[in-house]
């Protein structure tokens, strides 16, 4: 029939559709063939380093933390293994509070715990592990390990805990370490590991950079949910280096011991080299309460307690000097020429300048005496006269000169300066003229005057030391070797030349004089405090810093005894002193806050800490010659 395809014209259709089709599956296969090609080939590289970082995960390993040790290297600060366990909020699949909720079953977690977890949780990524709980009993962490598979985003780990185990006596001057802060955190990936501290007081954060090391990392292999497969490689970090302080830890123990329950501060200097042997601050805390987590209640009383057990006394205390102030002024007016070392003056037991009446400590009064015999009774009525022919000015410089009214820099944060008054700082800073009534105040260490307990400390020792510049020093050494070995530690470099303070050698032996018969004389303040061993003793200083105005009607009536009066209206106690007078070695100064009379209580720790770091360390010498000695304890006159 005409009009129809015919059988050759049907097979001629179907091959060409056969062919275009043949053709389409060709094109197709040579594209895929290509891209395949280009896939397995040309980027295999980049897309197995893809696959690896999917099957690898690269994790820092923290370093561990370099220790702190005292001159002999006893260990003041150590790491100790710490049993915790880690949430990765990412994995905890039927939500955070689910997977706290089992773990609180088998340990126990507070509100605090989960407010922190939380809050850590909102400043860390997801895929961040933070800690959960951390020092559990080895109990605790097996049975977290058991029920591990019904814990859902929790991770088993075993770390290091900062441990100080000797405790409160160190507590202020090694510090203690904390959580890393918002503040604190600088972008390095180390600060962001779960529980990782950094040093927040004392030598732990003065020496952060020294102590924390660098990091380390490692390799793991893991499934598709997160999980530790094997570990491929392991690179340790590098540690922190151990930190060796000048301190004596059984010196230290031993004057903590002898303040015991008081409010105080005791420092105990070599006179040549600087190095603090002893800087004990009372009341105290327990530093591993930090790192473990100081509870609400515990918190409340630190902060609460009057006797401030939070503030290191020793740098951060200031208090007026008292009666120990008195060198600084005798060797002013010395300096000045205003006073002639033969100097006398009477006492009456008052001094009367203007419509004001200027007390002395001892009512009747120490009749006529000398410089020397003035530093001997303490005579408030001389350093009066004194004080007034010198003027604030001189005695300020004086002062000064011998680093007090600034802080030393011994490296330790938070050190105050004190105040050493001049007229135009009255004037500059309270916008009134200085008075001649506060001189003489000035010149019994009272008034606007303040020091701190290791100004004090540095101040006597430059007075044992004949006058040589001193810069305490707390931190020995920062190296591996020396930190082993403790090496080092209380030496003095000899190419360093002693710096002058440029004084008379006649007003500093007067001025010396007089500390000598203050402990060894029958009429010295601290004559019953005195060290009776041979060749053992001690030159000293007493002080009573009154910290409230006695009235007229007060003293018309009569004047109470410290033991009568409440503890905040006590006045402080305060010793300055040096041993072996023969050639000294060392310096003292004890500041017992509301403790009295400074020769009833701050003269006898003062002298048994003296004993004490002499009996240990009886055989040493002075580098720098040695001081004249005192041919005579007798009364003169």
């Amino acid at each position: 029939m005409a009009g129809l395809p015919t059988a050759g014209n049907r097979y001629k259709t179907f091959t060409r559709r056969a062919a275009l089709v043949g053709g389409g599956q060709a094109l197709l296969m040579s594209v895929l063939a290509g891209r395949l090609y280009y896939l397995q080939v040309t980027r295999a590289d980049q897309y197995r380093t893809l696959a690896d970082e999917n099957r690898i995960s690269h994790r820092l390993l923290p370093p561990t933390r370099g220790r702190i040790l005292d001159r002999s290297a006893i260990e003041l600060a150590n790491n100790q293994q710490n049993f915790r366990v880690l949430l990765i909020p990412e994995h905890a699949t039927g939500g955070i509070d689910k997977t706290l909720d089992a773990l609180s079953n088998l340990v126990a977690i507070d509100s605090h715990d989960r407010r922190r977890i939380e809050r850590e949780i909102k400043r860390n990524r997801k895929f961040m592990p933070v800690t959960a709980l951390e020092n559990l009993s080895w109990a605790e962490f097996s049975r977290v390990n058991v029920h591990l598979p019904d814990l859902p985003g929790i991770q088993p780990d075993v770390g290091e805990s900062r441990h100080y185990p000797l405790g409160d006596a160190f507590a202020h001057l090694v510090g203690y370490v904390g959580i890393v802060s918002e503040e604190e955190t600088t972008g390095d990936p180390l600060l962001q590991l779960p529980g990782f501290r950094v040093g927040k007081s004392g030598v732990e954060r003065a020496s952060e950079s020294m102590l924390r090391g660098a990091a380390g990392n490692s390799q793991v292999e893991v499934n598709a949910l997160g999980r530790v497969i094997k570990q491929l490689k392991r690179k340790e970090g590098e540690p922190g280096n151990d930190v060796v302080l000048t301190l004596d830890a059984d010196l230290q123990m031993f004057a903590a011991d002898r303040l015991g329950s008081e409010s105080g501060s005791v420092v105990v200097l070599d006179v040549h080299t600087g190095d603090i042997v002893t800087m004990v601050s009372t009341p105290s805390f327990n530093p591993n309460a930090f790192n473990l987590g100081i509870d609400h209640d515990e918190w409340q009383e630190l902060i609460g307690n009057p006797r401030k057990p939070l503030i290191n006394k020793t740098i951060r205390g200031q208090y007026p000097p008292g009666s120990t102030f008195k060198m600084i002024v005798a060797l002013a007016a010395l300096d000045a020429g205003v006073v002639a070392t033969d100097n006398e003056v009477f006492c009456n037991g008052k001094l009367e300048v203007g419509n004001h009446t200027f007390h002395c400590w001892k009512k009747g009064g120490h009749g006529r005496l000398t410089l020397t015999q003035a530093i001997q009774n303490s005579c408030d009525v001389h350093f009066y006269e004194i004080a007034r022919k010198v003027g604030v000015n001189r005695i300020a410089e004086m002062a000064e000169r011998f680093g007090l009214g600034s802080r030393t820099g011994i490296g330790v944060g938070g050190e105050r300066g004190g105040l050493i008054p001049t007229k135009e700082w009255k004037l500059a800073t309270i916008g009134e003229r200085w008075q001649v009534g506060e001189t003489l105040n000035t010149g019994i260490g009272q008034g606007f005057v303040l020091t701190t307990p290791l100004q004090l400390a540095t101040m006597t020792a430059q007075i044992a030391n004949g006058g040589y510049r001193l810069r305490p020093k707390l931190i020995h050494a920062a190296s591996a070797e020396e930190s082993r070995t403790g090496a080092g530690a209380g030496t003095r470099p000899d190419e360093i030349e002693p710096v002058s303070l440029g004084l008379s050698p006649a007003a500093l032996a007067l001025v010396q004089e007089g500390m000598f018969r203050v402990s060894n004389s029958p009429r010295g303040t601290a004559y019953r405090s005195r060290i009776k061993e041979p060749g053992m003793e001690m030159s000293g200083k007493t002080g009573t810093a009154q910290v409230r105005r006695i009235s007229k009607a007060e003293r018309d009536v009569r004047v109470r005894k410290n033991e009568e009066k409440p503890w905040v209206e006590r006045d402080h106690a305060l010793f300055v002193g040096y041993a072996p007078v023969a050639a000294p070695r060392y310096a003292v100064a004890v500041v017992v806050e509301h403790g009295g009379g400074g020769s009833k209580t701050a003269a006898p720790i003062a002298r048994d800490v003296l004993l004490e770091v002499q009996k240990k360390d009886p055989s040493r010498t002075p580098p720098i010659g040695t001081l004249a000695s005192h041919t005579s304890g007798k009364e003169e006159g």
